[in-house]
């Protein structure tokens, strides 16, 4: 079986948790006030921030996902890397100094700085917990998957332990415990990605013959045949091999030895690979049976881009699928300077050049990793260790095909990162209560300690929220989940952000309607669109009301578009 409960795992991830909350209450005695559980006191070293930073945007997403994305369908999965770097261009040189310079606790404060209204906080408010709530869908299920085999436990059960977990981080001590579990995570999911990626080259490729290819994998409502059998280890059942690998190797060879960087891209070029296809097919009782197939692809296929279904709009002639492709990478881009979790982090460091140096060691610590995943992915694809029915699984599973201790730590560390990310969205969106909503609309000022105190109680019950929207989007890969919370922040969030930056001429009003028609349509544009549909409704994709699934190429000029002709009805002479 793939998934059975390993000893060692159990014991790093009880160490790790342990850890992670000791740290927490330690550090909760230094988070009395509303500063320093916000904001940290403003005193966090920018190089820490830097690295918290990467901590705080590795996310579920990054690790599972991306990785899981690359090993199913090859070089698209690393679209999404790009994307997510390249954002980091925009937070660099539009919003980290001014974000410092001009806000205290949250994405709030930096658009209210010049108006001092209640609409302004009230509309970022909602928007910061709308952002944070879809962005914490793809961690908690990122969450449930990372605990089967981690504790033999079924998903919804990892997605409690995570949400309770994470609660009690940020109840305890805020911001100081969240950077610095950021932090911890962040540095040790770049060393061991690094360590993963230098194995996988030592390791080479090898041809496999592989018992995976002559079985048939169904998964129906009713859980996963093999060679219609049901999964399990008890007598009538079936074992789900491990699938992925090498078929044919350049020059007729059955092993390389040892790659280069490079060198490992010319091999698996010229190699054959054995991938697997599903197809999807409905019942007359309204269930859907979906079926695995091994396909041999070639080498240069897998290395080519517009191979995944998502993005045949690259090659194909369908305009609608070019204009879904265009619409993602604008969100991606976009989206990274948006993002509440982010931008609170401005707040931890002392001045705008501390600011400014984190989000640089950010960048240089995220983009080393994003090129470690297409090691990793293509690791997982060629390493026969994969689990076609789950594709948020396969750096784990890499690992396992290694070394039990390296799953162990790799596992343990993927769940670090799922505390890191999550609490940091779960801060933000107890700020927007405490500070921007509730703060603002008080009929007396709240003073430091009852801010904190809404916030904690805000916290919970974000948490909680959090903890069944993981549950009902189980299904659905986390990196491709984070593109939705992309296109919200960036619809959302960007244009009043940037206008109010550049153009003199944006007024509150126009702030206000931005974000709300930025946030409203990309959220209708997502709860209408095929995946949706299909995936958490349970309805057929072409009953869908929006022609194509992201809605950022639409709603982001949309947000631009609708704060300049309301800042304009509503200038002053």
């Amino acid at each position: 079986m793939i998934y059975s409960p390993s000893p060692i795992a159990v014991a790093l991830f009880l160490m790790f948790v342990g850890i992670t909350l000791g740290l927490s209450f330690y550090l909760g005695k230094r988070a009395k006030s509303s500063e320093g559980y916000f904001a940290a006191h403003g005193q966090i070293p920018w190089f820490v921030n830097g690295v918290a930073f990467a901590g705080d945007y590795l996310s579920a997403a990054s690790f599972l996902g991306i990785c899981g994305m690359i090993a199913f369908h090859g070089y698209d999965g690393f679209l999404y890397s790009i994307g997510f770097l390249a954002g980091w261009v925009v937070a660099l040189f539009v919003v980290a100094e001014p974000m410092k310079r001009l806000g205290k606790f949250t994405f709030a404060d930096a658009l209210n700085a010049r108006f001092d209204s209640r609409g302004i906080k009230l509309a970022a408010g909602i928007s910061t917990l709308a952002v944070s709530i879809f962005y914490l869908i793809p961690q908690m299920v990122g969450a449930g998957v990372l605990v089967q085999p981690l504790l033999g436990l079924p998903h919804w059960a990892g997605v409690v332990i995570v949400g309770a977990v994470v609660i009690t981080i940020v109840v305890t001590a805020g911001m100081v415990s969240t950077t610095w579990v950021q932090f911890l995570k962040g540095s040790l999911l770049v060393i061991f990605s690094a360590v993963l990626t230098v194995m996988i080259l030592q390791r080479g490729f090898e041809v496999q013959t592989n018992p995976a290819e002559q079985q048939t994998v169904t998964t129906t409502a009713d859980g996963t045949l093999v060679n219609g059998m049901p999964l399990g280890d008890g007598p009538g059942q079936n074992s789900l091999a491990p699938v992925g690998h090498i078929s044919k190797l350049p020059g007729g060879i059955t092993k390389t030895g040892p790659v280069g960087p490079l060198e490992f891209f010319s091999t698996l070029q010229d190699s054959e690979i054995v991938l697997w296809v599903s197809k999807t097919t409905a019942s007359a009782d309204g269930s859907q049976t979906t079926t695995y197939h091994p396909r041999p692809t070639p080498g240069s296929q897998v290395l080519r881009p517009g191979q995944h279904p998502k993005f045949r709009g690259i090659r194909g002639d369908a305009f609608g699928d070019k204009l879904n492709f265009l619409s993602l990478m604008l969100a991606l881009f976009c989206g990274t300077a948006s993002l509440p979790h982010i931008l609170i982090r401005y707040y931890t460091v002392k001045d705008e050049a501390a600011a400014r140096k984190s989000t640089i060691v950010g960048i240089g610590c995220i983009g080393f990793f994003y090129v470690l995943t297409l090691y990793m992915g293509l690791g997982a694809m060629t390493s026969g260790a994969m689990d076609v029915t789950d594709s948020n699984m396969a750096a784990p599973l890499l690992a396992r095909s290694m070394s039990e201790l390296l799953f162990a730590i790799i596992s343990a560390i993927a769940f670090t990162t799922v505390l890191g990310t999550v609490s940091g969205l779960i801060l933000a969106s107890a700020g927007a209560v405490a500070h921007d909503l509730i703060g603002s609309f008080s009929a007396t000022p709240l003073t430091g300690q009852e801010q904190v105190r809404i916030a904690k109680i805000a916290s919970v019950v974000v948490g909680m929220i959090a903890i069944v929207l993981g549950i009902l989007f189980q299904e659905l890969n986390v990196g491709y989940l984070v593109g939705w919370a992309f296109s919200i922040a960036a619809s959302a969030n960007l244009p009043a952000l940037v206008m109010l930056l550049f153009w003199k001429g944006t007024t509150k009003q126009g702030i206000v309607a931005a974000i709300i028609v930025g946030m409203t349509s990309s959220l209708a544009w997502i709860l209408l669109s095929a995946d949706t549909y299909a995936k958490v409704y349970g309805l057929p994709a072409e009953d869908a009301l929006t022609p194509f699934s992201q809605p950022g190429i639409i709603t982001i000029p949309l947000g631009f578009v609708t704060l300049i002709l309301v800042s304009l009805l509503t200038r002053r002479t």
